[in-house]
């Protein structure tokens, strides 16, 4: 199977840094031959769990960070993104697929998430989400 890896990183709520970081994973999923189909799912769900604890968790205050863990095992990528925000309950955010919340922009990145990860778990807090997204097996 693939080469493992992991790593950590502290970023500013910056989304700039948070974009390197995206591709950082991206590019290291690359390299261990994650396949297509699964790296355009990651990058959303990245991108919205980045964003999102910079941007709704931190309030783009520099002086807060964002807590980036990635772990590859071989078989699949588990992604922690914390930020030092107050947190939220993801049970409490409308769904984007409701009519009466069609024209509402919040819950997208949520539902993305959800759509393209194998598993989506927030702590209690509401700080902390874990992506998780297991490798298509290919089909030789």
């Amino acid at each position: 199977m693939a080469d493992a890896f992991e790593f950590n990183v502290t970023i500013p709520s910056d989304t700039s840094q948070g974009h390197e970081v995206q591709e950082r994973i991206l590019s290291e999923l690359e390299k261990v031959g994650f396949p297509d189909q699964d790296l355009f799912g990651v990058k959303l769900a990245l991108e919205e769990g980045i964003v999102n604890a910079i941007k709704h968790g931190n309030g783009m205050d520099p002086s807060k960070n964002v807590l980036v863990e990635c772990e590859y095992d071989g078989v699949r990528v588990r992604v922690v993104i914390e930020d030092e925000g107050p947190g939220f309950d993801p049970s409490e955010v409308p769904d984007p697929t409701e009519d009466d919340n069609i024209e509402k922009p919040s819950g997208r990145g949520l539902m993305l998430m959800r759509a393209f990860m194998s598993r989506v778990e927030y702590n209690d807090k509401g700080n902390r989400v874990i992506l998780e997204k297991a490798r298509t097996i290919d089909k030789d």
